[in-house]
């Protein structure tokens, strides 16, 4: 493939011609074609969002062979914290990589990189990543993959027509563990499903902005780490490092920030589409006793019967339930994801790793890869030595990334869809093609929300 580099500036003035960057706006098709990296050459990578999370998936890059040519961070102790982190992983190499606060001086030197980690808070996801698609760059980014269902929608649709390769980081989908649960199941080995729960990660998140104002640490360009958000005053240990999450307006809660762990191998292994129906447990930002905090009702399809995720939230599943767990763990049952049939039920952790086996009539639990009754199953799907190899592979022409934005984007757009209740404090009626809460129009706002434009393209 060859790639036609541009500079931001005449990107911008290009996209200016038929449309605009908010999302929500057409679809913009004028873009630089991807960069094909040679199988012998290092891949050319930018690291946007130098926070643990960031840094901790680099170090797996750098691992693959990638070369390390950009930091960019509103924060320089990040960088700095990055840089110093870069040089553990893979030495003196990495010691002429550049730094760059904003992101868009980062695109005026395109020609410089084939690829960008986007690391940072969710809110920057999706702005980032179309930037960076549009400039023909390869995307790996942290899940969930967007900030909002609509975002999530216009991601899915633009990697469809964009010339690059795109991986979300829900990491267990390259595990042993989630392929082999995901055959078991498509092969009928737990047989008719139609509930299943996922316990250990609550859902509330905070709304509006904390009270009081802090000085802005020296390097820390406070405006623009808020970016698309709404601006409020910095407050010390309040947002940033680590604790964004826990806002709305940054991260979502708890169930943003699992859903495309958690709702990944039951989307892959039962072919789920939109939920029709999001029941929402809580109330005055409580959840109700004996509930789940979200329930998401799927609609059948095909031979498949409707079927039930449970979101416990601060709950867990009734005795009855976990009775497979508590027959193998005792009282100490671990949290994670639970998928019931009728035949049997299999057990993985949040991150669709350590995949356990039960079926009718036997003791105790299972690992999936040597349990005798389903070895004579066939391996399907391929297998990786891990995500980020995946992504980096891909990216020079040899198979194809396992968690793509298009699947990617529909993880999230279902998660999100949950939080859209959770925020509406409603249960939904839920038509996901359209993006819309039938009974209640009033939801519509967390679905695509208004952003600050000072900062984007």
């Amino acid at each position: 493939m060859k790639r036609q580099l541009i500079s931001r500036r005449s990107f911008v003035r290009t996209a200016a011609g038929v449309g605009t960057l908010a999302f929500g706006a057409p679809l913009v098709l004028t873009r630089a074609e991807a960069r094909s990296t040679a199988a012998n050459s290092a891949l050319r990578l930018a690291v946007v969002g130098c926070g643990g999370q960031g840094r901790g998936v680099m170090r797996g890059l750098l691992g693959g062979g990638v070369r390390l040519t950009a930091l960019c961070d509103p924060d320089q102790e990040m960088i700095k914290l990055t840089r110093a982190d870069a040089k553990a992983a893979a030495g003196d190499a990495t010691q002429d990589a550049q730094a760059y606060e904003d992101y868009r001086r980062l695109l005026d030197q395109a020609a410089s990189f084939d690829a960008v980690l986007v690391g940072t808070p969710d809110h920057w996801h999706a702005p980032l990543c179309k930037a960076f698609m549009l400039a023909g760059k390869h995307v790996y980014c942290e899940k969930p993959l967007t900030h909002s269902v609509a975002e999530a929608r216009e991601l899915r649709e633009l990697s469809r027509t964009c010339n690059v390769v795109t991986q979300m980081g829900n990491q267990g989908s390259a595990s042993e563990s989630l392929r082999r649960c995901t055959e078991l199941i498509r092969a009928g080995a737990l047989g008719t499903i139609k509930e299943m729960y996922h316990w250990g990660i609550g859902v509330m998140a905070s709304e509006g902005s904390a009270e009081g104002e802090d000085p802005v640490p020296a390097g820390f360009n406070w405006d623009l780490w808020v970016g698309p958000s709404a601006m409020r005053p910095y407050k010390n240990e309040v947002y940033h490092p680590f604790r964004w999450r826990g806002w709305f307006d940054f991260g979502n809660g708890g169930l943003a920030d699992f859903c495309c762990h958690a709702i990944n191998l039951p989307l892959r292994a039962l072919e789920l589409d939109y939920p029709e129906r999001i029941v929402i447990n809580i109330e005055d930002g409580r959840q109700l006793p004996d509930k789940a905090a979200v329930e998401f009702h799927f609609p059948a399809r095909g031979d498949r019967p409707a079927v039930a995720l449970h979101w416990q939230g601060n709950g867990r599943p009734s005795a009855d339930v976990l009775r497979p767990l508590r027959d193998t763990y005792g009282d100490d049952v671990p949290d994670g994801l639970l998928i019931v049939g009728d035949k049997g039920c299999i057990y993985t952790s949040h991150w669709n790793e350590g995949g356990l086996i039960r079926l009718n009539g036997e003791a105790r639990l299972q690992g999936v890869n040597d349990h005798e009754g389903t070895r004579a199953i066939p391996k399907t799907l391929p297998r990786t030595t891990g995500h980020g190899q995946e992504w980096i592979d891909a990216c020079q022409g040899k198979g194809q990334t396992f968690s793509d934005f298009d699947l990617g984007g529909k993880l999230t757009e279902i998660g999100l869809a949950g939080v859209v209740g959770i925020r509406a404090g409603q249960s939904l009626d839920w038509d996901g093609e359209r993006m819309k809460a039938t009974n209640a129009p009033e939801a519509a706002r967390f679905v695509q929300t208004q952003y600050r434009t000072k900062w984007l393209l």
